[in-house]
């Protein structure tokens, strides 16, 4: 199995990287920045400066090296080998701003939490917008995978997305171009998404406020939103709810290792304080055969798991079902 090195590829960029102006961190420790606290490591993490910084860096890195793109790490587990290659964790500084795009449309960076974006509707009398507050992530990554909450998805909401490819060209994708289903698109893997715009439409701030409420109240009383938790862990299955076919299969509260299904929401699992990569996917497999085995729902994993299993801390996906 590949070790990581983060010093050994960093050198191996050579000259181009002095004329790179955002961060370049080798061996950095992705439970630091991953919402589970658990994980390896980055084997060079790069941060760019802004959109312009993130182009150069992308046209001088060879088209062999790995690159995983990280956004507020709410909804990944990293594994305990760490993760080869690059890992893009773009900067609030130069991908995190949210300001007004003409009439009752409002730009936001990619790694702008989605609930600075419903504030600012808000602040603006635009509605459409209160379910980001309470989706636990950022914009880019919600325009990736579809994100939703409370009957509103972003689809219904994004007009489009501003991204770079991984030669460093840059693209604009269109609402219709996304692709977009149940938490999911289907833009090009290799699109690092920029900003996006949205639009919304007119409505009384005393009515946007009231409906922010009442998702801050739900989360706050149905999810473990004070644990070490990435959101949750598996999409709902056609016609169904996840945590409910979860429950049913006995699987609220259970534990391996350090980690848990929460016993507040058990779509959620969380880290009670050691959990490492394995303890958290192994627990996410086990409740899936449980599932399957007492409804023969196969559920999908909604949590990104990224990076490399360390030697003999392998996690196979339950029997029948091929990793995804």
């Amino acid at each position: 199995m590949k070790q990581v090195n983060g010093e050994k590829l960093l050198a191996s960029l050579g000259e181009g990287v002095k004329d790179i102006r955002g961060r370049l961190t080798p061996d950095a420790p992705m439970d630091r920045v991953t919402w589970f606290r658990a994980g390896g490591l980055a084997e060079l993490m790069f941060q760019p400066h802004d959109v312009e910084d993130l182009v150069a860096f992308l046209k001088i890195l060879p088209a062999e090296v790995p690159l995983t793109v990280v956004g507020m790490g709410s909804n990944i587990l990293v594994r305990d080998g760490g993760i080869p290659g690059i890992v893009l964790r773009l900067s609030a500084k130069g991908f995190g701003s949210v300001e007004l795009a003409g009439e009752n449309r409002i730009v936001a960076g990619a790694i702008c939490p989605d609930k600075h974006v419903a504030a600012m509707a808000m602040d603006n009398g635009i509605g459409g917008f209160h379910f980001f507050y309470g989706i636990p992530g950022a914009i880019g990554g919600a325009a990736r995978m579809n994100a939703g909450a409370n009957g509103s998805e972003t689809r219904d909401r994004l007009v489009e997305v501003h991204a770079v490819d991984r030669q460093g060209n840059r693209h604009i994708l269109s609402n219709a171009d996304m692709g977009y289903s149940y938490r999911h698109s289907s833009a090009a893997e290799d699109l690092i998404f920029t900003h996006v715009i949205f639009e919304g439409y007119p409505e009384d701030r005393a009515k946007i406020r009231a409906d922010m409420d009442a998702v801050r109240n739900h989360r706050e009383t149905v999810q473990p939103i004070r644990e070490k938790t990435g959101g949750s862990t598996f999409k709902n299955p056609a016609g169904n709810s996840a945590w409910k076919v979860i429950d049913e299969a006995g699987c609220r509260g259970l534990v391996i290792g350090g980690a848990q299904m929460s016993s507040l929401h058990c779509n959620f699992m969380i880290n009670m304080g050691q959990a490492t990569g394995y303890d958290l996917e192994y627990l996410g497999e086990t409740v899936r055969q449980s599932v399957f085995e007492h409804s023969g729902i196969k559920l999908e994993w909604e949590i990104k798991r990224l990076g490399l299993f360390m030697p003999g801390r392998e996690v196979r996906p339950f029997q029948g079902v091929t990793s995804e």
